[in-house]
């Protein structure tokens, strides 16, 4: 089935505020602590220079627009309607679609610290609830949808959450290569920047899509996310 976009937005100043707040690459979820898959690429000479991390960086940015951002427009437009089943079922869809351990680790932490920090500061909204139920086990508390329910709470508009959830993958990554390899600040912020170019049709491609159209398909980062979990050296834990 599918859903028509929803776009609530908060007044411009407060909306821009946030969306800086809740993008910040310093934003205390854990990011910094895994690199998607960049260190194992690096050891295993995949990426070694600018060309090789801009072309890293766009294939995870186009994997995640067809699986995660597609969850977190869908538990976007769930918190809107206050359909907790629905949540819980974009959260299990996202959990079962992560082939390996340090992915699934590393979208539950981030999502559980997200919602925790969320329903500290903002208050009451659907992040607290969600939140008890991943306590309880009974969800998993990916963090496509913990940004989904953030932003629905502060009335954000869909297009803004999927573009956080977006440049927030393009940046971990970004801040990681400084730390991994022989690469220039101003290459990763140029390669940022071209790369936010493609978010707006990112979003119209994948904005129809149901959890059934959810997918990705890149094995070679699914192998190398694999081969980082038996890496006798890490830096980052993915």
């Amino acid at each position: 089935m599918n859903i028509n976009a929803t776009t609530t937005p908060a007044p411009a100043i407060n909306r821009i505020m946030r969306v800086l707040q809740f993008g910040d690459s310093l934003l205390p979820v854990g990011a910094f602590s895994f690199s998607n898959g960049l260190e194992s690429a690096i050891q295993q000479e995949v990426v070694h220079d600018v060309a090789s991390l801009r072309n890293y960086i766009q294939t995870v940015l186009d994997q995640a627009a067809t699986s995660d951002g597609v969850a977190v427009l869908a538990a976007f437009r769930a918190a809107h309607i206050g359909d907790d089943e629905r949540i819980d079922e974009v959260d299990h869809a996202v959990y079962d679609r992560k082939l390996n351990e340090q992915m699934r680790l590393m979208t539950v932490r981030m999502g559980r610290k997200l919602a925790e920090m969320a329903d500290g500061i903002i208050g009451p909204g659907a992040a607290g609830p969600w939140l008890e139920r991943i306590k309880a086990g009974s969800t998993p508390g990916c963090y496509p949808v913990a940004q989904g329910l953030v932003f629905a709470s502060l009335d954000l508009s869909e297009q803004e959450v999927f573009a956080v959830h977006q440049y927030g993958l393009a940046s971990m990554i970004g801040a990681a290569s400084l730390r991994l390899m022989k690469v220039h600040y101003l290459d990763v912020q140029a390669i940022l920047f071209e790369l936010a170019g493609q978010a707006e049709p990112d979003y119209h491609r994948v904005a129809g899509r149901t959890l059934d159209d959810m997918c990705a398909f890149a094995p070679g980062i699914d192998v190398l996310a694999a081969a980082h979990v038996q890496a006798k050296v890490r830096m980052f834990m993915n």
